[in-house]
């Protein structure tokens, strides 16, 4: 059974006490490790609340709090941007997040990125949901629309249930591009144990969508205890707290901490309109590699609105690697932000090169605006 957690105030007395409690029993626990306590947050939004409240400076060096592949925009892939950067420099015109706007194509690419591209005459406009592109669509019957669906299981619902009820105007076409987070933390514990992760805070966001059910593998496949948290800095400090005490019993479990907004079984009715509208399939991660189960592809009758299926295209791998950019190691929590020779060099928040520097949930955006 999943342990379900009362939130106790949110003060800073109970932050600090909370912390003196971990670093106490983490420096036991590193110890017997003959190395520190590894903590690996899943979320770009847990990454910027321990970077933006400094959480690591009330650490001891006992415990490690590693930032893991929580940014959709970071890993998605730049075949992607170079279709859509073709596309918006012919007849249609590229609706977009905010946090993809920038995000570049494969090496080489000119123009690298939609921002790049919009500056050259292609027709972008960025948009604050998939509501919004609906709109724009409509008030333009005559002319051809395709929104940028840039996202994990959180974002997914915003596109699926006007595709389910009917709601998307036949002038706009989707670029499918969502992924699957628990897929891709089975990828990186099966490939690649040099990690030594010891614990997992779980994504809270994701998780009232898919469930905290879903992280119950990480303790009974891979025997580490995960916790799904909320955001406030106080939810974080409490996730790290019971992994710790999970750690020290011996007793990897897992804990929904953020009971007040993610149930067990997650969001039901979301799950199905899911299920209906996308097929799963194995898909390819920036940098990464093709992750089994991991992304999503258009069913009948809703495939019509898919953009390479109305161009006639099948899904490509194109190596995406930037030189000189680490990105896919500090998604793997392979590398530090900082270890990468052109963080705030050659690339910085005003101007970014790799992915990961792109959106406000990327590590390297985060360590560059709050450290």
């Amino acid at each position: 059974m999943s342990h379900e957690i009362i939130n106790p105030l949110r003060s800073r007395e109970y932050g600090l006490k909370i912390a003196a409690e971990i670093n106490r029993e983490s420096e036991i626990l590193a110890k017997e490790l003959g190395r520190p306590v590894r903590v690996m947050n899943f979320c770009g939004t847990h990454e910027w609340t321990i970077t933006h409240y400094g959480l690591r400076s009330l650490m001891s060096p006992s415990i490690e709090l590693i930032p893991g592949p929580g940014c959709p925009v970071c890993i998605t892939p730049g075949y992607y941007v170079d279709l859509l950067i073709d596309l918006s420099l012919d007849s249609y015109t590229v609706l977009t997040y905010g946090d993809a706007y920038k995000l570049p194509g494969t090496s080489g690419k000119k123009p690298r990125s939609l921002f790049q591209a919009a500056s050259m005459g292609g027709r972008v406009k960025v948009v604050y949901s998939f509501t919004d592109a609906i709109k724009t669509a409509a008030e333009k019957p005559s002319e051809k629309f395709v929104f940028f669906a840039v996202g994990f299981e959180t974002t997914m619902p915003a596109t699926t249930l006007p595709m389910f009820y009917g709601k998307v105007p036949d002038n706009l076409f989707v670029l499918v591009t969502y992924r699957y987070t628990p897929p891709v933390m089975k990828y990186l514990l099966n490939n690649h144990p040099e990690v030594e992760i010891d614990g997992i805070i779980a994504p809270g966001h994701v998780s009232a969508i898919i469930g905290s059910e879903s992280w119950r593998f990480l303790p009974e496949e891979f025997k580490i205890p995960v916790v799904v948290s909320g955001f406030e800095p106080v939810d974080v400090l409490t996730s790290i707290f019971l992994i710790v005490k999970m750690l020290s019993q011996g007793k990897p479990d897992l804990v929904n901490e953020y009971s007040r907004v993610v149930k067990p079984e997650g969001n039901t009715f979301v799950k199905k309109v899911i299920d209906k509208v996308h097929e799963n399939a194995d898909s390819y991660w920036r940098g990464i590699g093709v992750i089994p189960g991991s992304g999503v592809r258009l069913r009948e009758p809703y495939r019509r609105l898919d953009i390479l299926a109305q161009l006639g295209l099948e899904e490509r791998i194109v190596e995406d690697k930037l030189p000189g950019c680490i990105c896919d190691k500090v998604v793997l929590g392979l590398a530090k932000p900082f270890e990468c020779p052109l963080f705030l060099k050659g690339c910085k928040p005003q101007q970014p090169y790799g992915p990961c520097m792109v959106s406000s949930e990327g590590a390297c955006r985060i360590w560059a605006e709050n450290t």
